[in-house]
């Protein structure tokens, strides 16, 4: 009788690829980074990094390989900036990176901790060195946040994550000028009951445009008698109308398991805001928070994804 599930995603031998012990100043735990490749074919990371305050920035770490051999920037590259704007005074987390050709800059959509709970910002640059904040965009309680590439008919879109009493599903706005967002539409519905995504999910790194349809991981909160468990499922979304969901898988198919993954300082955590594709157009890199404390990395297939949720969507 076969009793092996299928496995989309294999983490990679080194995990974790990153620590705070690997950060060039003080910091207490690194996780949850965003990803893009450069144009030299450099793996840029651009991670959230949590001071002993409970505070967060963001920082850069650059790889050859995507693997090891990171160049960590030697200072924080993203901090935080309460005198211009407020919403980010107690910190900025989990980035997720979209190039936007028509801009020719990478938007960087990220969490801005308010004194009301978090909220979405967004910001651009074109070399991770200097960036223009454009504020909140989405007023709390709102996070899991990140840009399509490109414009869909004649409107930027958003996906983000509001919360409204005790339950929180994946939505999706509009702007024309990426100031000033409506047309809000319900994307994707976290289930009820006892399901591995009922009542909370998210979305987790920018979805993946393929020409079957936008492919989304997406993020399932469980409350357990021991707490929360992050675990990730898959979706697929219709290119031209992007908040009508093709397929949904009933599964889950990554979640904790290994030690680093399993205990830290939110434990039982795998929590993924970005990846790379490498030249064959298929083969995925998933970049990871492990227990809100480490970075890891886990291996796939866009096809073996696609076609998974073939099987069972």
């Amino acid at each position: 009788m076969n009793q092996q599930y299928t496995e989309i995603f294999s983490r990679h031998r080194q995990n974790p690829i990153q620590t705070a012990a690997d950060w060039p100043y003080p910091v207490h735990t690194v996780f949850n980074p965003a990803a893009t490749l450069l144009p030299n074919d450099m793996t840029l990371l651009l991670c959230r990094v949590e001071d002993r305050r409970g505070l967060s920035h963001l920082s850069v770490a650059r790889s050859a390989n995507g693997v090891d051999g990171w160049q960590i920037d030697p200072q924080p590259t993203f901090l935080p900036d309460p005198d211009h704007f407020p919403e980010e005074l107690w910190g900025i987390e989990d980035p997720r990176i979209t190039f936007i050709p028509e801009l020719g800059r990478y938007a960087i959509v990220y969490t801005a901790f308010t004194r009301d709970g978090p909220g979405v910002a967004l910001a651009f640059t074109e070399d991770f060195r200097h960036f223009e904040r454009y504020g909140l965009i989405m007023s709390p309680d709102d996070k899991d946040a990140a840009l399509l590439p490109h414009r869909i008919g004649d409107h930027w879109a958003l996906i983000h994550r509001p919360i409204s009493s005790s339950r929180a599903h994946m939505w999706i706005s509009y702007s024309a000028d990426l100031r000033h967002w409506g047309s809000d539409k319900l994307m994707l519905e976290a289930r009820h009951g006892a399901w591995w995504d009922a009542n909370k999910i998210g979305l987790s790194p920018p979805p993946i445009e393929t020409a079957q349809g936008w492919l989304v991981i997406y993020h399932g909160v469980r409350q357990t008698a021991s707490g929360s468990l992050y675990r990730l499922g898959l979706a697929l979304f219709d290119l031209e109308t992007p908040e009508r969901c093709l397929k949904r898988g009933d599964e889950w198919v990554f979640g904790p398991e290994k030690p680093y993954e399993l205990h830290g300082d939110v434990s039982n955590v795998t929590f993924p805001c970005g990846y790379t594709i490498g030249p064959d157009g298929d083969t995925l890199h998933l970049y990871y928070g492990a227990a809100d404390t480490s970075i890891a990395l886990a291996t796939g297939s866009v096809r073996a994804m696609l076609e998974w949720l073939e099987q069972h969507g």
